[in-house]
């Protein structure tokens, strides 16, 4: 190809969101919204991935692939960040969940129309500054012309684990190779879940759904029905079926971030992911951030306050605080480290503490709802947030407290490390309990 006629890249986006059997650690928030709207520093968790997508130059499309049936919430969302974004944005419906690579590999076409030079694909629960634009020009300087870029970040060794470990030529940034969630340390290198793609990607997972397709005429039934014999071939994952095939065959580079990242896997570490985005806010969207003025109440800290709260002009609020639509807010209310939901109710002079108030919630007058954060250790700079689980050793592990959505909590009572459910009037104090 002669210089002159060298056109413009052009790019896309691919979301990964999920479905609904997924998101299962995010319940009973997951109930009322699918888990990717979930409003994360005031705005739905996607909606910062689409916007660092959008910013990059020649980005043409964004795609969404999921298994979530298309909903009233999910459509008008999508308009939405059309306008706002000014970008075309699609929801590809799987019809079932296909894996990592399954997904992008089945609506492969959609992909590649209009032949993007390449492609990021991002894991819709993450949260990160996604420096996109970083791993672009990192792509042009690394490997081949068709080399493909994983984002990797620093964890700690025993943390790292728990995440897909990469080891890397340092000198060149090569991933050599590459092991998810290894049983023994292997590497503090670890996949943020951000790749960026070209087209030459579907041969190698094409590889791998032949291969599926062959192992299943030779073992045909597996123990599962052989009617979905075609979903079996489909289900492919992108990091233990492709990236740990690719590695150490010059094709795989990985870009460290030193930026801020985290996984966004339990409703504890929606209230980090939100700290994580309102800090960075100071730069991108300062507009976004409540500061102290005449007649409102007292802010400390990062706080986002959507505009139609209410607010009584004696409540303290922050740090890493955010407010959603309509909410109400007493006289002398105090809140920190908290997500409160739309149309929540926080009566006189109580206090939320390390929680999530679910939709149209009301806590009465001197109520406390207090939960224990699980925000990684301050201390080690490459500390992760651990993917908790509910109960160890039979207790309910202590972590921030939710309450679903229409839930009442009476006046003076305290409601400690629980979890309640949707639609509970509850008439005294919990502690370390799930309110079903």
């Amino acid at each position: 190809m002669s210089p002159s006629s060298v056109s413009v890249k052009m790019l896309k986006s691919v979301i990964l969101i999920g479905g609904p059997q997924k998101g299962t650690r995010f319940r009973p928030l997951s109930f009322e919204v699918p888990k990717p709207l979930f409003p994360v520093a005031g705005v739905p968790m996607l909606q910062h991935h689409i916007e660092a997508c959008a910013k990059v130059p020649n980005m043409k499309e964004i795609l969404l692939i999921g298994f979530y049936q298309p909903n009233e919430e999910l459509n008008r969302f999508l308009l939405n960040a059309q306008q706002e974004f000014k970008i075309s944005i699609r929801y590809l419906q799987e019809y079932a969940a296909l894996g990592t690579g399954g997904g992008i590999y089945h609506f492969r076409d959609q992909i590649v129309s209009g032949s993007p030079e390449a492609f990021f694909v991002l894991n819709a629960d993450v949260c990160s500054a996604f420096p996109l634009t970083e791993m672009l020009s990192f792509q042009k300087e690394h490997g081949e012309p068709n080399s493909f870029v994983i984002l990797g970040t620093t964890a700690n060794r025993k943390q790292s684990m728990n995440y897909g470990c990469i080891v890397e030529n340092e000198e060149s940034n090569e991933v050599l190779h590459y092991v998810e969630k290894p049983s023994t340390f292997v590497s503090d290198i670890i996949n943020c879940g951000i790749y960026l793609f070209n087209p030459d990607i579907f041969q190698h997972i094409g590889a791998v759904f032949q291969k599926n397709q062959q192992d299943m005429l030779l073992y045909p039934y597996d123990g599962e029905e052989p009617t979905n014999g075609w979903h079996r071939a489909e289900a492919i994952r992108l990091e233990q079926d492709i990236f740990t095939a690719l590695a150490g065959q010059g094709k795989l580079y990985v870009y460290k971030t030193l930026s801020f990242w985290s996984q966004i896997k339990s409703a504890g570490s929606a209230i980090y992911a939100s700290r994580l985005y309102l800090n960075q806010y100071h730069t991108t969207h300062p507009e976004r951030l409540a500061s102290n003025k005449e007649g409102g109440p007292k802010i400390t800290g990062n706080v986002y306050i959507h505009p139609t709260a209410n607010i009584d002009p004696t409540a303290v609020l922050g740090p890493n605080v955010s407010i959603g639509t309509g909410v109400t807010i007493g006289a002398g209310v105090r809140v920190r480290e908290s997500i409160i939901l739309h149309g929540a109710n926080l009566q006189d002079h109580c206090c939320v503490l390390n929680s999530i108030v679910g939709w149209d919630s009301t806590i009465g007058k001197w109520a406390r709802v207090e939960g224990t954060p699980s925000d990684p250790n301050p201390n080690d700079p490459y500390a992760k947030i651990d993917s908790e689980t509910l109960f160890r050793e039979g207790k309910l592990t202590p972590s921030i407290t939710i309450l679903g959505c229409n839930v009442t909590i009476p006046s003076e009572v305290i409601i400690l490390n629980s979890i309640v459910l949707p639609h509970k009037d509850l008439n005294r104090g919990f502690k370390n309990q799930i309110i079903l």
